[in-house]
C-alpha cells in the first residue's frame, strides 16, 4: 500500500512540477536572461505593467460581469410563468423549458455566474494586458512641441494618448457586449429568453436590462464619436493626407451633433424600464444611426458640388499643412538644397585634386563579392560569410573605404554523421574573425586585395583582432554551453585544429539541477539535464542572433536589414541601427510601410564575443525615445558613452534613408500648387544587374562633397523624374562627425539633360568596342557579370562608373577584370581605376593595351586590313585555342600570353611571330 502512494505522489509531483514548468518557463528563463545582462530592472518594469494592466481590467470586468448575471438572475425567476415581450407583439406568455423547471433552485447560479464571470474576466484582462506598452507611454508622455492646427494639440496627443483613450473605448465595448452575452445566457437558461422564435421572446424584465445595456453602449458609442474627431487627422483618401475641407465643414460639426445624440439615445434606453416595451430601444438606435448614415451620404456630395469645382482653393490651407507637418515627421525639413551647376571641365589635374575620392571609388560590388569571400576565406565548411558590409577604416594614414565580412560558424554546415548533441552546442560554439579588403583593389588574378584575412587574423597594414571569436551574429540562433568540461573547436591549423575555452563572464549560471531542469524543458532538450559534461561554473548562451536579441530586449524599436561588424580596440562588435517610428503623427503622409514618421533614435552595439548589448541614444531630441527613456531609464545610454573608435564607425542608416527618400520625391515640393498638380514628382532609378531590371539602391562612398575642404564618408543617391531616367538631383546623407545626419539635396538644373544611371548603361552597352569584347568573353566559356553602376560626384561633375567581372560558367570565383567609366561624351573601359581615368581625361594619348576607349557618338570604322594567307590563319587560329583553353582553366597568365601572340600574329604581313 505504501509503495503504491509513493508511487502516485510521485506521480503527482512531476504533473506538478511540468504544469508549473509549463506556465513559467519562459517567465523565468526571460528573467534569467535580463538579470545576466543587467537589465533586470527593465524586466520587471515592463513584468508589473502587465500584471497591473491584468488586475485592474480583471477586477472592472468580473465585478461588472458577475452584477451583471446576479441582475439577470434577480428578475428572471424559475417557478412562475413568466410574462415576455415579442417585438413588434404585445406581451404573450411562455412556459419555461422543462428542464429548468425540473431543477428550480437546486442549481447553484450564484457559482456558476461567478465562474462564468471570473472565466469571461480573464479572456478580457489577459487580452488587455498585451497592450501594457500604449499605457505606459501615455503615462510617460513627452511633448513634440508641435502642435497641429485642426484642434491646436501638441503631437503627442496623437502618438501618446490617443491610442489609450482608443485602446479603453474597444475595451468599453468588449465588456458591454460580454456582460450582455452572459445576462442572456442566465435568461436564456431559466426560461426568460427564447431564441427558438424569429424574434426571440424575452420578459419585461430582461428588456429592462438589455436596455441599460444598450444605453451604456451609446454612451460608448457618443465617447467613440468624439474620438472620431481626431482620426479626421488621419484619413487617407483625396488629394490631402489628413484633416480635409470636408472634414471641416461636414465631420467635425457632425462628429458632435452624432456625440449628442448618442447621449439622447442612452438617456432614453435607461429610462426604459419596466413593462414598456421594445420601440423605445429602437427609437434611439433611430436618432443615432440614421443621422451618421446621412452624414456619409452627404460627404461624397459636398466633395462633387463644392470641392472639386475649385479643389486647389479650397484645399489649399489643408494641403500646406499636410506638407509642412509631413516634412517634419520625416525629418525632411532640415534638408540643405544645394544647386549642383554641371560642368564638363574636369581634367587630369583635377582629379589629381581629388585622388581620395578616386582612390575609394568602389569597385567590388557586395553580390559577386560574397561568392569570392566564400570560397578564398570559408576555410572549413562550417563557416559561412552571410553578406559583405561597407564601412571605413584609417589605414596606414589614409582613409580608406573597405569591404569586410564575418566568419561565422554555422553548426548544420557539418557533416550529416558529426550533427551530435556534443558538436552543435558545445564544441562548435562559434566563428572567427573577419576578413577585410580595399574597395578599389585586385590583384593580377582579378581578385581582392585582402588586408585582413586567415585564421587567426593576419593583417599587412596593422590591424589587431585581439578577440576574433564571434559567439554571437546573424546566424540561426542557436544557444551553446561554455566553460565546460568539453573544449571548444577555437580554429583550423593546417590539418589538425586548435581548441580553447570561453573566458568570458556572460551567459545564464546553467549549474544546479533547478537551472538544468528549466533549460531542458524549455529547450526540450534532455541532454542538459543529463549531461555530464557541465561543471559547476558552465555558463548557457541564448538568444545568440543579434536580431532576435534586440527584439526580445526592446521590442518597441524597428531595427535595420542590415546590422555591420565593427572592429574597434582589438574586439568585435556589431552595430544595429534602430527606430522609433509610429502612424499617429498628425497629418503626415503614410509610407508603404503605413509609418508616418520615423527617427533613427538608436545605436544598438552587441559584442560579437560576450553578447554585451548597448542601446545608445543617437537621437536625443525624439519624443519617442525620451518617453521610452522615462519608462526604463536603465536600458539606454547616452551616444557620447560610445567608445571613441566605435564612434568613428556610426553611419547613416540606409533603411532610414530610403524612407526619407521616397517620400522627399514628392514632398520636396513645398508649393501648393505644383505639390497639387503632381508638377516635379522623382522617383528612383533604375539599374541593371544580372541581366535584370531593378531600383537603385543607396550606396555609402568616401568622397569631398562640393565646397568642402576634406573627404568623408556620405550615403547617397541619385534621383530621378517619375517616369523618366535622366538625373533630376542626388541626395547625400552625411555620417562623419558633427555633420553627421546632414541631409542635402544637390539639385541640377531643370534646364540641362543630365544622364541617368539607366541611360549611361545603355551608351555603355551600346558602345561597338565594349559590346564586341563582352561579347568575345561570353564565347569563350566565361560568364560577364555587370557590377551596380555608380555616379561619382566630382566638383561640379559627375562620373558613372561601372565594374566588370569575369566567373567561369560553372565556377563560383568572380574576378574583377575590368574598370568601365563614362564621362561627358566617352566611354572607356580599362584594367583599373587609374588606366580608366587616365583614358578618359588623356585623350591626346594612345590608350595602354589594356585600354578599350572609345568617343560617343563612334568614330570613323578603321580601314579593312589586308587578308591573311592561309599559314598566317592557322597560327592565329592555334593562339586562338590555347587562349580558349587557358581561360576554361583559369590560367589569366596563360590566356593573357595567348592573345598577346594571337595580336602579334594578326598583326604580322605573313601572319608568323
Amino acid at each position: 500500500m505504501r509503495p503504491r502512494v509513493l508511487l502516485f505522489a510521485l506521480a503527482a509531483a512531476v504533473i506538478v512540477v511540468l504544469i508549473l514548468l509549463g506556465v513559467a518557463d519562459e517567465f523565468l528563463i526571460d528573467l534569467l536572461w535580463f538579470s545576466a545582462l543587467g537589465f533586470k530592472p527593465v524586466f520587471l518594469t515592463a513584468f508589473f505593467a502587465r500584471i497591473a494592466v491584468f488586475g485592474v481590467v480583471f477586477i472592472i470586468a468580473a465585478l461588472a460581469f458577475y452584477l451583471s448575471g446576479v441582475i439577470a438572475l434577480r428578475f428572471s425567476p424559475d417557478r412562475e410563468r413568466l410574462r415576455v415581450v415579442r417585438f413588434p407583439e404585445d406581451l404573450r406568455q411562455l412556459s419555461l423549458p422543462d428542464v429548468i423547471r425540473s431543477l428550480g433552485e437546486r442549481v447553484p447560479w450564484r457559482l456558476l455566474i461567478g465562474a462564468a464571470a471570473v472565466l469571461l474576466a480573464i479572456f478580457a484582462a489577459v487580452g488587455e494586458s498585451s497592450n501594457w506598452d500604449i499605457y505606459l507611454k501615455a503615462i510617460y508622455a513627452s511633448r513634440f512641441g508641435v502642435a497641429e492646427p485642426a484642434f491646436g494639440r501638441d503631437a503627442g496627443f496623437y502618438v501618446f494618448t490617443l491610442p489609450l483613450l482608443t485602446e479603453i473605448r474597444d475595451l468599453a465595448l468588449l465588456l458591454i457586449f460580454l456582460a450582455a452575452a452572459l445576462s442572456a445566457g442566465v435568461y436564456w437558461a431559466r426560461g426568460a429568453l427564447d431564441f427558438r422564435e424569429a424574434p426571440p421572446r424575452f420578459s419585461s424584465a430582461a428588456a429592462g436590462q438589455f436596455s441599460v445595456l444598450l444605453g451604456l453602449f451609446f454612451v460608448q458609442r457618443a465617447y467613440s464619436y468624439w474620438l472620431s474627431r481626431f482620426d479626421l487627422l488621419f484619413h487617407t483618401d483625396g488629394v490631402v493626407f489628413g484633416f480635409r475641407y470636408v472634414d471641416d465643414v461636414l465631420w467635425r460639426p457632425g462628429l458632435w451633433l452624432l456625440v449628442g445624440l448618442s447621449i439622447a439615445a442612452a438617456i432614453i434606453c435607461f429610462s426604459n424600464l419596466g413593462p414598456r416595451g421594445v420601440w423605445r430601444m429602437v427609437f434611439a438606435a433611430v436618432i443615432v444611426f440614421v443621422p451618421a448614415l446621412i452624414l456619409n451620404l452627404l460627404q461624397p456630395v459636398i466633395e462633387s458640388l463644392w470641392v472639386k469645382p475649385d479643389e486647389l482653393r479650397i484645399e489649399r490651407p489643408y494641403l500646406t499643412n499636410n506638407i509642412r507637418l509631413t516634412r517634419d515627421a520625416y525629418k525632411l525639413d532640415a534638408v540643405d538644397v544645394v544647386p549642383f551647376n554641371t560642368r564638363s571641365d574636369l581634367t587630369m589635374t583635377s582629379m589629381e585634386q581629388d585622388a581620395p575620392t578616386v582612390k575609394n571609388i568602389r569597385l567590388w560590388d557586395p553580390r559577386p563579392l560574397i561568392a569570392t569571400y566564400r570560397q578564398l576565406q570559408e576555410i572549413r565548411l562550417y563557416y559561412d560569410f552571410r553578406d559583405v558590409e561597407v564601412d571605413r577604416y584609417w589605414i596606414q594614414g589614409n582613409y580608406t573605404e573597405v569591404m569586410l565580412s564575418a566568419r561565422e560558424l554555422n553548426p548544420d554546415l557539418l557533416p550529416e554523421n558529426a550533427h551530435t548533441w556534443v558538436n552543435q552546442h558545445l564544441k562548435f560554439t562559434h566563428g572567427s574573425g573577419i576578413v577585410m579588403s580595399p574597395v578599389n583593389a585586385k590583384d593580377s588574378e582579378g581578385l581582392p586585395v585582402f588586408i585582413l584575412s586567415d585564421i587567426p587574423p593576419v593583417s599587412k597594414v596593422g590591424l589587431s583582432v585581439r578577440q576574433p571569436g564571434i559567439y554571437f551574429g546573424e546566424e540561426p540562433d542557436n544557444y551553446a554551453v561554455v566553460k565546460t568540461n568539453t573544449p571548444e573547436f577555437d580554429y583550423p591549423r593546417g590539418s589538425d585544429n586548435v581548441f580553447g575555452y570561453y573566458h568570458g563572464d556572460d551567459g545564464v549560471r546553467i549549474s544546479g539541477i533547478i537551472h538544468r531542469l528549466l533549460f531542458s524543458y524549455y529547450y526540450r532538450d534532455l541532454n542538459l539535464l543529463v549531461s555530464d559534461t557541465i561543471q559547476p561554473d558552465s555558463r548557457i548562451l541564448i538568444r545568440r542572433n543579434i536580431r532576435d536579441r534586440i527584439a526580445r530586449l526592446a521590442p518597441f524599436l524597428i531595427m535595420d536589414h542590415d546590422p555591420y561588424i565593427v572592429l574597434h580596440d582589438g574586439r568585435l562588435s556589431w552595430i544595429i541601427d534602430c527606430y522609433t517610428t509610429s502612424d499617429r503623427f498628425p497629418y503626415s503622409q503614410r509610407n508603404a510601410d503605413q509609418i508616418n514618421y520615423i527617427r533613427n533614435s538608436v545605436k544598438a552595439v552587441v559584442d560579437a564575443y560576450s553578447g554585451r548589448t548597448t542601446l545608445y541614444v543617437a537621437d536625443p531630441a525624439d519624443p519617442i525615445i525620451q518617453t521610452w527613456q522615462r519608462i526604463f531609464p536603465a536600458l539606454f545610454q547616452p551616444l557620447s558613452a560610445m567608445p571613441a573608435e566605435l564612434r568613428q564607425h556610426i553611419r547613416y542608416p540606409e533603411d532610414m534613408f530610403l524612407v526619407q527618400a521616397d517620400i522627399y520625391a514628392t514632398y520636396h515640393m513645398t508649393d501648393p500648387q505644383v505639390f497639387y498638380n503632381r508638377e516635379d514628382v522623382w522617383g528612383f532609378p533604375r539599374e541593371n544587374y544580372g541581366g535584370e531590371t531593378g531600383t537603385m539602391q543607396p550606396y555609402y562612398v568616401i568622397m569631398r562633397l562640393p565646397n568642402e575642404p576634406h573627404e568623408e564618408y556620405i550615403l547617397m543617391l541619385p534621383m530621378v523624374p517619375r517616369g523618366r531616367d535622366n538625373m533630376i538631383s542626388w541626395l547625400a546623407a552625411r555620417c562623419d562627425g558633427n555633420q553627421y545626419g546632414r541631409l542635402i539635396e544637390y539639385a541640377f538644373s531643370k534646364e540641362k539633360l543630365i544622364y541617368g544611371p539607366y541611360q549611361i548603361q545603355a551608351r555603355i552597352n551600346q558602345n561597338p568596342e565594349i559590346s564586341r569584347q563582352i561579347s568575345l568573353w561570353n564565347q569563350m566559356g566565361s560568364r560577364v557579370i555587370i557590377g551596380n553602376l555608380l555616379v561619382i560626384p566630382i566638383k561640379n561633375s559627375l562620373l558613372y562608373v561601372e565594374p566588370l567581372y569575369l566567373r567561369a560558367e560553372n565556377g563560383q570565383l568572380p574576378e574583377l577584370q575590368r574598370v568601365i567609366a563614362a564621362y561627358s561624351d566617352r566611354v572607356v573601359m580599362a584594367d583599373n581605376i587609374d588606366l580608366t581615368v587616365q583614358a578618359l581625361f588623356k585623350s591626346n594619348q594612345m590608350a595602354a593595351p589594356a585600354v578599350v576607349a572609345a568617343s560617343m557618338p563612334s568614330a570613323k570604322p578603321p580601314p579593312a586590313a589586308a587578308p591573311l594567307p592561309a599559314g598566317g590563319m592557322r597560327t592565329a587560329a592555334d593562339h586562338y585555342d590555347r587562349a580558349l583553353k587557358a581561360l576554361r582553366a583559369g590560367d589569366w597568365s596563360g590566356f593573357g600570353s595567348e592573345m598577346q601572340q594571337l595580336g602579334e600574329a594578326l598583326q604580322s604581313p605573313n601572319g608568323h611571330q
